[in-house]
């Protein structure tokens, strides 16, 4: 695979998922590392993240089928979380694997906990 296509494909994946992702949702993934890869034969953006409900990499590849493909990567193996991503659900879809989870009450509980132990000095 061309070197230059892979490296804009990744450019692509991380300006769309910049843009359309609210920034401190990315913050709170704690994402590092952002690398122009490939991954099952698909150009990818692979990025580090110290998330809530994932501590590892997160893949966005770029299928035949003009969608996106998200994985999560770390010690225990590779996790599918969804092969048919458009640009616009990408932040949506990665913070729900690796951040907040499907119930919406739970994770706001849990900022509001997260922000009184801040606010009180023992975080």
């Amino acid at each position: 695979m061309d070197k230059d296509y892979i490296l804009r494909v990744a450019q692509t994946a991380k300006d769309q998922l910049l843009a359309t992702t609210p920034m401190n949702v990315v913050m709170s993934w704690g994402v590092t590392k952002f690398i122009a890869t490939t991954f099952k034969e698909m150009p990818a953006l692979m990025f580090h993240v110290q998330a809530r409900l994932h501590k590892g990499y997160v893949v966005i590849a770029y299928n035949s089928m003009d969608y996106y493909e998200v994985y999560l990567k770390n010690y225990a193996g590779v996790t599918c979380v969804h092969n048919e991503v458009c640009f616009d659900e990408l932040g949506s879809t990665i913070d729900e694997a690796i951040e907040s989870g499907t119930d919406k009450d739970e994770y706001d509980r849990f900022c509001d906990e997260q922000v009184n132990e801040l606010l009180s000095g023992q975080i």
